[in-house]
């Protein structure tokens, strides 16, 4: 059955780990699948991130373009509107230009700090607000002055500076944007030319360029002029102080369009465009930075929602498996079942081969049991044929020997010796046979040897004595029939059988419970054997002489180790003119109708195992 067993835990192992291993396989191939979504959609955000950004930026840019033109285009028509309408059409001395020339102030003065005329020669004609001139100004040498004399038809802008023309009486300091343009100057009949000279209010700029600034996450906006002085930059402070670098140089050399440049040590996105009639530059930078910081936060999100799929997916999956595995549960707690002595039907459902795979067992183990049945009819056929065969041998030589005796102290008229071997006869053969049995009560073998004893006095007349020294507590406890007698006639025929009665032949049968074991020793002072003879007594019968009944020791000590295992069986001393000591060792096992059924069973199913193997 060994072989059958081992198969069944084979199967049963992998019927218990089947769950496991469909969920391990569905998670395994739920979080690559969510790997590698979540891979692919984070690179696709983020590329849609980036341009995203930069799209904004450059909407941002286009907007702050635009708007900046507008109020650009607005400080170039009042600067236009103080030429053509005022200084052109007015006399300087006149009382009109002086109103005119104050009312485009008042009505502008939300824009310009402050509108002037002078003379080819720098010297002040008219400003507004009205205000002292500064001492030492020496307007020709200023930047705005010399390049509306150079360009006589443009306006000009400068960059933001500090107004440091009039005196103020409130000691503030002014940033401005100088408008300047060479005009024409009536004064009287003699035609003159003057510089008109309009400061526009830096906050007009600055306003706009924080705006977008104060909003933009990140991304900063900075405005350049065409040489590429700096006009406005949201860290200005900093780049003053030479805290910050801007590579306002290197960006005053774009055209209008998106670059990608490496600057500060990251790589940065620059979007360029170019403000109107100006020559300024609009400068838009997305820092890597920014980009970082949005990847790590949509990182943690996507993280998050791999952490939910996962979870919701170990639900799910675990449902899935539980419902994929069910049917072979079944199955396997309906085979265990079976495998444990009940008789249930083998669960047959789920899929076809689930199905498939339930009747093919229920069928397996039907045919099973239909040879079981038929192997143990056979091996009770069997064993009463071997029983049928033991008694053959041991009735012929021995019943005729017996008979012949009985027949010799009937014709000498010793009818109480022959009624008494009589009855000894039938006491051993009652025992010999017992129904068929393999295992008896110790006491019932001690029985049969006693019955065999008194026969085999009788035929020797005496010429030896047997005494039997058993403790009466082993008596009830299991024992193979039939061997002690074929030891005791062992003794006798190697032993005392040949001694004279002089000699006072003994054999001696003790029986005793040691621990776990139960010990039955028959000793002679016979004959003894000879060294090569003890050496293959129980080995090979081909180099023992056999006598009597011909049964033997190899044939008990088999018998018992068969029964009982390799621990146990025959143990022989024995020394040439000395005697023999015969030890049987068994189990102590207490004999009940269960474990002598048991033992039987035992005994079967070693036998089927000896078959198998030969």
């Amino acid at each position: 059955m060994k072989y059958r067993k081992r198969g069944l835990d084979s199967r049963k192992n992998i019927v218990f780990n089947i769950q496991s291993i469909i969920l391990s396989v569905l998670m395994a191939i739920s979080l690559v699948t969510i790997i590698v979504m979540g891979l692919l959609l984070y690179h696709r955000f983020k590329l849609a991130l980036e341009k995203t950004a930069v799209d904004n930026t450059e909407a941002t840019v286009e907007a702050t373009v635009d708007r900046l033109n507008a109020d650009l285009l607005d400080i170039r028509q009042i600067l236009n509107g103080a030429n053509y309408n005022v200084v052109q059409q007015f006399d300087i001395s006149s009382r009109e230009f002086s109103e005119q020339f104050s009312l485009l102030y008042e009505t502008n003065s939300d824009k310009i700090q402050s509108v002037a005329l002078y003379d080819q020669k720098g010297n002040l004609i008219a400003s507004e607000p009205v205000a002292a001139e500064k001492k030492n100004v020496r307007v020709q040498t200023q930047e705005w002055f010399k390049n509306a004399e150079d360009v006589i038809e443009n306006i000009h802008f400068s960059t933001p500076h500090i107004q440091e023309l009039f005196e103020d009486g409130s000691y503030r300091y002014q940033w401005v944007v100088s408008l300047s343009r060479y005009v024409d100057v009536n004064k009287g009949e003699i035609p003159e030319t003057g510089i008109l000279l309009l400061d526009m209010k830096y906050s007009v700029i600055r306003d706009v360029m924080k705006q977008i600034n104060d909003c933009s996450g990140g991304i900063y906006y900075y405005l350049i002029s065409q040489d590429g002085e700096m006009i406005y930059h949201p860290r200005g402070t900093e780049l003053n102080r030479g805290l910050f670098e801007e590579n306002s140089l290197e960006a005053e050399k774009y055209e209008d369009g998106t670059y990608e440049i490496r600057s500060n040590g990251q790589n940065e996105t620059v979007i360029v465009r170019s403000v109107a009639y100006t020559g300024w530059k609009m400068i838009g930078v997305v820092p890597e930075s920014v980009q970082v910081a949005n990847y790590k936060n949509f990182r943690y999100y996507v993280f998050a929602t791999i952490l939910v799929l996962l979870v919701m997916l170990l639900e799910g999956n675990q449902l899935v498996s539980r419902k994929i595995s069910k049917p072979i549960r079944e199955l396997d707690a309906s085979v265990k079942t079976y495998e444990a002595g009940g008789k249930p039907d083998i669960y047959i459902g789920g899929s076809s081969e689930i199905r498939h795979l339930g009747h093919s067992v229920q069928k397996s183990y039907e045919q099973i049991e239909e040879l079981m049945d038929e192997i143990i009819q056979q091996q009770n056929e069997r064993r009463k044929s071997e029983l049928d065969a033991l008694q053959s041998q041991i009735n012929p030589h021995f019943l005729y020997n017996t008979l012949e005796s009985i027949t010799w102290m009937v014709e000498a008229q010793e009818n109480e010796a022959a009624v008494r071997m009589i009855s000894e006869l039938a006491k051993l053969l009652r025992v010999s046979l017992s129904r068929g049995k393999t295992i008896i009560p110790i006491k019932d073998e001690l029985q049969h040897s006693r019955s065999y004893m008194n026969i085999q006095l009788a035929r020797y007349k005496e010429r030896f004595k047997t005494e039997f020294r058993i403790d009466k507590e082993i008596e009830n406890y299991c024992i193979v029939k039939l061997v002690i007698q074929p030891i005791l006639e062992n003794a006798i025929y190697y032993g005392v059988g040949n001694m004279d009665e002089d000699d006072d032949g003994m054999i001696i049968v003790t029986g005793e419970k040691r621990d776990e074991d139960i010990l039955i020793t028959i000793e002679d002072n016979g004959m003894g054997m000879r060294e090569e003879v003890l050496e293959n007594i129980l080995t090979d019968s081909s180099k023992v002489p056999k006598h009597g009944s011909g049964v033997g020791v190899i044939n008990v000590h088999s018998r018992i180790r068969l029964m009982f295992g390799e621990e146990y069986g025959l143990f022989i001393e024995s020394e040439p003119d000395e005697g023999t000591k015969v030890t049987i060792r068994i189990p102590a096992i207490p004999y009940t109708p269960e474990n002598a059924e048991t033992l039987e069973l035992q005994k079967y199913i070693q036998r089927r195992q000896a078959d198998e193997k030969e």
